[in-house]
């Protein structure tokens, strides 16, 4: 049975900790000189930055962290933490808040060193019972390359469902009950 403790801000499963990062924590993630891994009493990680995350990061999440109109929480990368090993492992993002729908989209990444260990299957898990307790959202939508096989088996180990495919995407839903 796997436990999970929700607080207002991190969320807890039974090998990880998710922990949605603040304007300067996310400022000294981009740095990636484990600048952020000491703010938090972290082992040092090996993690790159893409060009693509990093401009993501520039254009879009560090102006609507910055937003204080918007609840940080659904722009901010959430940093995946294995607690055996006390490190960072990978991130997730909600990309927005709920829409009038009650819809979210989530984003995620392992880091190279984690891989096929299943955290990110976890972290997703653990991010969905949070979406779960919050009032405004009713499904989970995401998004995963079609030839990512590891990126849309974590979608299907937490019941997520394909609802449609562009011509190099699958599209997932998750009704939240």
């Amino acid at each position: 049975m796997n436990k999970l403790s929700v607080t207002k801000f991190i969320v807890e499963t039974e090998r990880l900790i998710l922990m949605p990062l603040t304007y300067n924590q996310l400022l000294k993630y981009v740095m990636a000189d484990n600048s952020l891994e000491t703010e938090l009493n972290l082992n040092e990680t090996t993690r790159t930055i893409s060009a693509d995350l990093k401009e993501v990061l520039e254009k879009t999440i560090l102006p609507n962290v910055a937003d204080t109109q918007k609840d940080y929480l659904y722009s901010t990368l959430w940093t995946v933490i294995s607690k055996a090993d006390n490190k960072m492992v990978g991130d997730l993002c909600i990309i927005g808040e709920p829409n009038g729908e009650g819809e979210i989209e989530i984003g995620y990444g392992i880091y190279d060193d984690f891989r096929r260990k299943g955290f990110m299957a976890e972290a997703v898990g653990g991010i969905i019972k949070w979406a779960k307790v919050q009032p405004k959202v009713k499904s989970i939508l995401a998004s995963t390359e079609k030839n990512n096989i590891a990126s849309f088996s974590v979608l299907r180990k937490n019941d997520f469902i394909k609802v449609g495919e562009t011509e190099t995407l699958f599209n997932w839903k998750l009704e939240l009950l």
